[in-house]
């Protein structure tokens, strides 16, 4: 067996999806409820306000009823590591008070966005944030939306401040995160590393990483445990094996959506109503999302999760474009055989 170290981040957080009626609002009933059905089926803490949960597009007053919500519906049955990535210092420091407050366990604070920063400036803000803050926080490097964290800088940070307790990585880069923990776990062993990229969560998993913010989870929380306790239980085959099987569904969540409406689409299929995001999409985009979300039953039907399209399902090569388009014939050619015009 292995050993699950309760005083660190670790194992499956789920970076939550925000449901919305039909006004736009947040539903706070379905989020409650989606909340209760993501710790019953094992994921080991939540993630409100991180990019899958759209934080950008709901105001600062919405973001702390969302965390409100979090920790009332989930009465500390599991860690709550909170988004506090507001656009400045005073701001994110506000953030860490009220999230404080409400019994989050950390703050997960993204490096700087929109301007283009060197790294002597995102140490400098984090330095301020971590000086002030009066709860533990995580660093948040998603570099294809904000500036940058290189080795250097998560070195020095993880060195002078305690409240600086772990990092959420999700560039998928392997060897970036070996070089992070190499330049940390000397002298910081209660460091936590966290993969945002569920399509290496293994192999993270296997070169030492606490565990992942996995958008996955959302919709296949069962699936993503599962692999957590297989790699932590040594037994990497079999580990290797629902990777593959996840990366299939993760690239049709990911890719041929607009970000994060497919993950969005998959955890509706699990029997929850998320609404229309505040992104406005066109009739052309709603309509993809039909065939597309046909797919995505297909595959989470091949997990036992959920029934097959009444239509059946087509054979599929894991190319999304080529599984949409034959999905698509393949229901429509199902429908004229009904029709008996074929």
């Amino acid at each position: 067996m292995y050993a699950y170290d309760l005083s660190k981040l670790q194992g499956i957080f789920t970076p939550l999806l925000v449901p919305l009626d039909g006004r736009g609002q947040i539903d706070e009933g379905e989020l409650r409820r989606f909340v209760s059905w993501l710790i019953e089926r094992g994921v080991h803490g939540l993630y409100p306000n991180g990019s899958t949960g759209e934080f950008t597009r709901f105001t600062a007053q919405e973001r702390r009823r969302i965390v409100e919500v979090v920790a009332d519906e989930t009465g500390g049955r599991v860690p709550i590591l909170a988004g506090a990535a507001e656009a400045n210092v005073k701001e994110t420091l506000s953030a860490c008070e009220a999230y404080a407050a409400l019994g989050v366990r950390a703050v997960a604070i993204v490096a700087p966005f929109y301007y283009k920063l060197t790294p002597e400036s995102v140490y400098a803000y984090f330095a301020e944030i971590a000086r002030h803050s009066p709860i533990d926080l995580t660093l948040y490097n998603i570099p294809m939306f904000a500036s940058p964290i290189d080795v250097p800088t998560i070195g020095r940070l993880a060195a002078e401040f305690p409240r600086v307790i772990g990092i959420k990585d999700s560039s998928g880069d392997v060897a970036f995160m070996m070089r992070m923990m190499a330049a940390v776990r000397p002298h910081r062993p209660d460091f936590s590393f966290l993969t945002g990229w569920e399509a290496v969560l293994v192999p993270m998993l296997m070169i030492g990483c606490e565990g992942g913010t996995n958008a996955s989870s959302n919709a296949v929380p069962e699936v993503t445990r599962r692999m957590y306790d297989l790699t932590r239980a040594g037994k990497y085959e079999e580990a290797i094996q629902w990777q593959f099987r996840i990366l299939e569904l993760f690239d049709a969540m990911l890719n041929p959506f607009e970000f994060p409406d497919g993950f969005r689409a998959a955890a509706e299929l699990r029997g929850f109503r998320f609404g229309r995001g505040r992104q406005p999409q066109t009739s052309a985009q709603r309509s993809d999302r039909t065939a597309l979300t046909s797919v995505l039953q297909c595959i989470l039907a091949d997990f036992e999760l959920v029934d097959r399209p009444a239509s059946g399902c087509a054979p599929r090569v894991r190319e999304v474009g080529v599984d949409k388009v034959q999905q698509v014939v393949f229901e429509v050619m199902r429908e004229l055989e009904k029709r008996g015009v074929v």
